[in-house]
């Protein structure tokens, strides 16, 4: 009978330390588990890929001085970080943004029409947004105009390194049109008001920003635009063929892209532009 319950007691410490064992291991594991979880997350977040695009001042789709750093911004950022992408957005004058890119420096530029020069050196994207683009001018000026042939003899305005669509572009090329380059559209405005260019082609709602944010309601009062747009013309995300990542990098960007278009989500971002969710500010 002793023994019987030495053996009873001694069973009963084994399957104790048995228990205490087994919970030890499992909290140890769980303990494990928890800190191989936590390292893999921290070293896919570490691992995120980044990228860097360079812009040009482009208000309101593309500023510093907006949220998100303008609409276009904030849509192209939104479309790398939902396919795992950290994009950050660096401002240059356009030359340098085009020429930095074209060179392998940063993963894209924004936004640029379409160029047939420029396909030797990039890769479009699918258009991410259309514009539109009319004559700025003086309001005592009585422009009116037609054909291209109309502009033939009025001086007109322009900024270095860019596109003015195939209508322009080739009258330009055919020396029927001449426009006088300079670095910022600013520079235009002001030229206008002194008379020294009739013209100013630009995009319509980029113009009426600089106009708010730059310049007096007594200037902005001197200058208005043609009804009659001279082009609506699709902009897109350059993807630079120096490098070799471009075209799947790009090819992600347009699935994602279309994604936001098919759903909709793409015109909330002009639907929060024109309740003025970019605080697009104005002079007094």
């Amino acid at each position: 009978m002793i023994l019987n319950c030495h053996s009873t007691r001694h069973r009963i410490i084994n399957h104790f330390k048995w228990m205490l064992t087994m919970r030890v291991t499992n909290r140890l594991i769980a303990l494990l588990l928890s800190l191989f979880i936590t390292t893999v997350y921290s070293a896919h977040t570490l691992a995120q890929e980044k990228i860097t695009i360079a812009v040009g001042d482009w208000p309101p789709y593309l500023s510093q001085d907006q949220k998100h750093n303008g609409i276009v911004a904030h849509l192209i950022t939104d479309i790398f970080s939902a396919i795992g992408i950290d994009a950050t957005i660096t401002f240059y004058p356009w030359t340098r943004a085009y020429n930095k890119t074209r060179d392998g420096r940063f993963a894209a530029t924004a936004i640029w029409m379409e160029k047939e020069e420029r396909k030797a050196d990039f890769l479009y994207s699918d258009p991410v947004l259309v514009e539109e683009f009319v004559f700025f001018h003086k309001k005592d000026s009585n422009f009116d105009w037609s054909t291209i042939n109309d502009l033939a003899k009025l001086s007109m305005g322009g900024i270095y390194a860019y596109s003015y669509g195939p209508l322009l572009d080739k009258a330009l090329s055919d020396g029927k049109v001449l426009i006088d380059r300079v670095n910022r559209p600013n520079q235009n405005f002001k030229r206008l008001l002194k008379n020294r260019i009739d013209l100013f082609p630009f995009e319509l709602n980029v113009g009426k920003s600089i106009l708010k944010k730059q310049f007096s309601q007594a200037q902005q009062q001197q200058l208005t635009y043609h009804a009659k747009p001279y082009l609506n013309n699709s902009s897109f995300v350059l993807f630079p063929k120096s490098l070799k990542t471009s075209p799947a990098l790009m090819e992600r960007f347009n699935q994602q892209l279309k994604k936001i278009k098919d759903s909709g989500e793409y015109d909330d971002y002009f639907k929060n532009l024109k309740q003025g969710y970019y605080d697009i500010s104005q002079l007094p």
